[in-house]
């Protein structure tokens, strides 16, 4: 990637740490790029945990239905081990049925395993739906077994990618305690939990 304003990606030895503004800058780019192809679609379906938030904003843009297929195949301490892969038995979704153009969208390929094999699940379970399934990601690194149709990065190096909300794996919610502006000194320790009163609209709260 040429070095540029607009990414503000920094390389540590062989990572890639990205920042929330670099993040979304990705999907932005993924999303004109899509659009600038001129394909037209009724369907997304992005596979969790990784392409959740890359669908949820596609899906808010293009203002087409989103369908999660969750699938599983990182793992160890630092998640970064590959271990089988597995998927849901079935998506979720809020539609009857699944659009007959698929837009199926992931957060990166890596080997393209995970992708290639969400392609297939597709066919095998959604297969008298589905006319056609296009795939994107945000990067697409070199030693991918497969291409993605669109892609907003290409790796060469085949970094380790560092994504923004990984700092949420690596702390529990009562590290966010001691400097939260949610917290309530006067009731730490107690056990006790703030509860917000909800009144219905008409109705005097000083009755």
């Amino acid at each position: 990637i040429a070095p540029s304003s607009l990414f503000q990606l920094q390389f540590v030895m062989a990572d890639l740490h990205v920042s929330w503004q670099d993040y979304h800058h990705q999907i932005e780019r993924l999303a004109a790029l899509i659009q600038q192809s001129g394909w037209s679609f009724n369907q997304i379906v992005c596979l969790a945990r990784g392409g959740m938030r890359v669908g949820d904003i596609l899906s808010r843009l293009y203002r087409q239905p989103l369908a999660i297929l969750a699938a599983t195949s990182y793992g160890g301490t630092d998640g970064q081990v590959r271990g089988k892969l597995r998927f849901a038995e079935h998506l979720t979704m809020t539609t009857d049925r699944l659009g007959d153009c698929v837009l199926l969208v992931d957060d990166l390929v890596d080997s393209g395993h995970s992708l290639e094999q969400a392609v297939v699940w597709l066919r095998q379970h959604h297969g008298a739906e589905v006319a056609e399934i296009r795939t994107a990601v945000l990067w697409y690194k070199a030693c991918s077994a497969i291409a993605p149709d669109y892609y907003a990065a290409y790796l060469a190096d085949n970094p380790w990618i560092h994504q923004p909300f990984e700092r949420y794996e690596r702390i529990s919610p009562a590290e966010l305690l001691p400097n939260s502006m949610f917290s309530a000194p006067e009731l730490a320790g107690s056990g006790q939990v703030q509860r917000m009163s909800v009144i219905p609209k008409g109705v005097d709260a000083h009755r």
